[in-house]
């Protein structure tokens, strides 16, 4: 990925802040030495498995210490991201794991992703913790486990794209196969598997989609039309 990211700077990516690890056999953790975050791993030196266990376990200033770790390794690697976001928004799992979020965002002069809805999905209801001075999506979409059990995620989408109202809007994919690989790395897990991947996958690179974008007058951006300044410091 961060060979392509080089070779493509046309193309958006983003750095997907990791502090969870959902899947039951394929296992990640910190860039850090284990030691050195002991609070955000489990026995085995592994994420832990949901936004929960991290909220009981995870200390700010580990979160705030690995988190800095990715970013500064995605740059070491010669990348220059346009956004930061999280995996499973566990950023979002207490306050003071949000706050390093955000200050991370600011350090590096790079957007985040910011939503209220997104808050109050992992638990945050306290909205002082935006302010008029962020940028805030107006209304972010994914497909829920309802719509995919009943094949209805094509659907969904297109009633997103023809109903969606002016503002900044952002739709939550996971495009991926439904292979061998994918199917290992989501065993057991149908809600985002292999399977959901494969039909966002082939929903959003659809002649449908084009025509719903065209028909519905979607400007598309980027997140790199929303950064402003280069890195700075940490």
């Amino acid at each position: 990925m961060a060979l392509f990211a080089k070779e493509n700077p046309q193309f958006d990516y983003g750095i997907h802040l990791t502090l969870t690890c959902e899947w039951e056999r394929y296992k990640f953790g910190p860039v850090l030495p284990v030691s050195e975050v002991q609070s955000l791993v489990d026995e085995n030196g592994h994420f832990f498995k949901n936004r929960e266990m991290l909220r009981n376990s995870a200390s700010a200033a580990e979160i705030k210490n690995e988190l800095h770790a990715q970013i500064e390794k995605a740059y070491a690697c010669g990348l220059k991201p346009s956004h930061l976001d999280s995996h499973m928004y566990s950023v979002g799992a207490r306050e003071d794991f949000f706050r390093v979020y955000k200050e991370l965002g600011a350090a590096y002069n790079l957007p985040v992703l910011l939503n209220f809805q997104l808050m109050e999905m992992v638990g945050l209801n306290d909205e002082q913790l935006l302010s008029q001075d962020d940028l805030t999506f107006d209304q972010v979409y994914v497909g829920k486990f309802e719509d995919f059990s009943e094949g209805n995620l094509p659907g969904y989408y297109n009633d997103v794209l023809k109903n969606m109202k002016s503002g900044l809007n952002i739709i939550l994919i996971h495009p991926a196969f439904d292979d061998d690989e994918m199917k290992a790395v989501t065993v057991n897990h149908p809600n985002f598997g292999s399977k959901w991947r494969q039909i966002d996958f082939d929903y959003f690179i659809s002649d449908e989609c084009r025509q719903k974008i065209k028909e519905n007058n979607i400007d598309l951006i980027n997140w790199k039309d929303l950064k402003i300044e280069e890195k700075t410091n940490f």
